[in-house]
């Protein structure tokens, strides 16, 4: 897909809107600041959020149009942010110096559901990297669904099984987005010598 000229077309989830699953994270006290990385950051609602309430913010995406946008957010809004050009399946790699570091937090709304087997262990490598143990992960999922030729989305056990040898499930919540099923999962990164759960 090319994301530059889906963000030229006003993309349906690019809302500006910092989702309530977040916020009650944040501002509930369960998220205390500390670093955080959101994947596939978009226009940066999200990292402008978190920067506003203590964390040291990180965005990454794939457009460079959507973190020209992000960029000129922070500015406007007087916030201290840094976005990151890269693809989230080469995390695992990536030399830019604010990935160098673990993060506390990890978000992702709407990217992981988006992938293949392949590219969800990619993602996964990725991910063991640069969370540290201990740290959070809260994803957004789409359920499965057609979009065009192809389907995208995961079921629950999808999501739980893929993420089983690094994470535990915190806890999830089911919903629907414009008639088919999602859901958000909150997780914990274990010690490498923690057993998986599911």
């Amino acid at each position: 897909m090319n994301w530059n000229l889906a963000y030229l077309l006003h993309p349906p989830w690019d809302t500006g809107i910092t989702p309530p699953e977040l916020i009650e994270l944040v501002e509930g006290g369960a998220l205390p600041p500390g670093r955080a990385l959101d994947l596939g950051c978009g226009t940066g609602t999200n990292v402008i959020y978190l920067a506003r309430h203590g964390f040291d913010a990180v965005g990454v995406d794939a457009a460079w149009l959507a973190l020209l946008r992000a960029r000129r957010k922070a500015q406007a809004a007087g916030i201290q942010a840094r976005f990151v050009l890269a693809n989230v399946l080469n995390l695992e790699h990536n030399v830019d110096p604010s990935l160098n570091k673990p993060f506390d937090f990890c978000l992702d709304i709407g990217c992981f559901h988006s992938f293949g087997p392949a590219e969800r262990r990619r993602y996964i490598a990725g991910l063991r990297r640069l969370l540290r143990p201990g740290g959070h992960y809260l994803l957004y999922a789409f359920g499965p669904r057609c979009r065009g030729s192809r389907t995208i989305g995961l079921t629950s056990d999808q999501v739980k099984e893929s993420l089983a040898d690094c994470c535990r499930l915190v806890w999830e919540r089911h919903g629907s987005e414009r008639g088919a099923s999602s859901g958000w999962y909150y997780f914990q990164r274990m010690a490498s010598s923690e057993p998986a759960s599911i």
